[in-house]
């Protein structure tokens, strides 16, 4: 098979391995693959990254069929190193190189790193036997349902329990590579005029929910048309749904909307708040004063104003000027069960404790600002997490304690939706989108 990418012939192949095993050991004592990532020489990073994702998603399996070829584990940088072929190589038409240059290489990565130089002939020997054996190996590991489903098995058992018909599609999904999904800024210009300008420079997209375009194959975001000027954004189809679910029917006596969006980095969905209401008044907290930097510079290259604070959305009375507000966004933090395609690495950073403590995070800040909003306004809860722990089960624990509180029409949960081949699928629906949750409550008047 051929490799990925032009890019990946800039280095040698063992060098993009030993980088590309850095970040995997990286992930397993905890760092994010994008923190690691950044870490990379920058000649090394787009080979080393496209290696990455592919290994993260394949490394139940290939920690699976090392333990079969080496019941001890090898120092924690041999094993990954070790992982990181395997999961290239397990399986012929996966693997983005030919599987005895990959094994050669992994080899030679080990020969040419100062500490692990010693273990270059363990190495060897592992990766010579995985080729001999491979079938049985696979075989041995195919009931391993970590192997099998490349995810933890804690998280396999959740899903099962959370999603009865639906767990083995999730899994599946985040399987593959997300695709590249817009937000057309509709201050600026149409979606139809997008698309032409697209296909003028030969990208080909589609349109997908209300104001959305997918691409057939990502590209650069300096390529596409208009964007430094802010005609359009990086957003998936499901979070694109936030802010219209939210703003559809709102109104307020003061006219211009007040409104909040409480764990607002990047600034993604301040942003699609502002474009469908311009003349509405926004505070985007988060607790981060450099992530309230993102959200200043995704609003600035987007033409609009947004009130930044950085403060802690539980704890109102340290920014809470008392007036209500008219909606609320609280997009809340969580496992990000739900973007597995975009983030593989989030299912080997977690552990199963993180629901319940997330969980109860975001019952915190529920707690915390409903009373903000005002008699008659809406607060839209969601997360990006598959998780009922962090979905349904939170949000029908707040409306039972909370008997102001009702359920407006909602998406609920929304599963992974991958390309299907079904030709009657209409053009302007969601498309390919992550997993996301979304409860709307309305406050009762008194």
């Amino acid at each position: 098979m051929a490799p990925p990418s032009s890019s990946h012939l800039q280095a040698p192949l063992w060098q993009l391995l030993q980088a590309t095993a850095g970040v995997a050991l990286a992930v397993q004592q905890g760092r994010s693959m994008t923190a690691a990532l950044e870490s990379v020489a920058k000649e090394l990073r787009p080979g080393t990254q496209a290696l990455s994702f592919q290994t993260m998603r394949w490394w139940g399996r290939a920690v699976a069929i090392r333990q079969q070829l080496a019941r001890k584990a090898p120092p924690a940088a041999v094993d990954a190193l070790l992982c990181t072929a395997l999961a290239l190589s397990w399986q012929d038409d996966l693997a983005p190189y030919a599987v005895h240059t990959l094994v050669n290489q992994a080899v030679e990565a080990a020969r040419r790193h100062k500490d692990m130089r010693a273990q270059a002939s363990f190495v060897n020997a592992c990766l010579r036997r995985f080729l001999r054996e491979r079938e049985a190996l696979l075989s041995s590991t195919s009931q391993n349902l970590t192997a099998q489903w490349n995810h933890p098995l804690w998280w396999v058992k959740r899903l099962q329990a959370d999603h009865p018909t639906q767990w083995a599609t999730i899994l599946e999904a985040a399987q593959s590579a997300a695709p590249m999904t817009l937000r057309v800024n509709v201050q600026h210009q149409t979606v139809a005029n997008f698309l032409k300008a697209l296909a003028d420079i030969g990208i080909q997209a589609k349109p997908v929910g209300a104001t959305g375009v997918q691409l057939a194959k990502a590209v650069p975001v300096h390529v596409l048309p208009g964007f430094e000027l802010g005609h359009v954004s990086v957003q998936d189809a499901a979070a694109q749904l936030a802010a219209p679910l939210l703003l559809e029917g709102l109104t307020s006596s003061q006219g211009a909307l007040n409104l909040l969006d409480a764990c607002a980095a990047p600034g993604g969905k301040t942003g699609h708040l502002l474009e469908c209401q311009p003349q509405a008044k926004v505070l985007a907290l988060d607790v981060d004063p450099k992530r309230c930097e993102r959200i200043q510079q995704n609003t600035d290259r987007l033409g609009l104003q947004a009130h930044i604070l950085a403060a802690d959305a539980a704890a109102p009375e340290t920014w809470w000027d008392g007036q209500p507000f008219d909606g609320i966004l609280l997009d809340a933090p969580c496992t990000a069960s739900g973007i597995g395609r975009r983030h593989p690495d989030v299912r080997w950073l977690r552990r199963e404790t993180d629901v319940q403590q997330l969980a109860a995070i975001q019952a915190k800040l529920l707690k915390a600002l409903w009373p903000l909003v005002k008699p008659g306004g809406r607060l839209l809860y969601c997360t990006c997490s598959v998780f009922k722990a962090e979905g349904e089960t939170q949000i029908q624990t707040f409306v039972q304690h909370n008997t102001d509180a009702l359920i407006l029409p909602s998406p609920g949960h929304l599963t992974p939706s991958i390309a299907t081949s079904d030709a009657s699928l209409r053009d302007n629906g969601m498309g390919e989108h992550d997993g996301f949750y979304y409860a709307l409550l309305e406050k009762r008047s008194a």
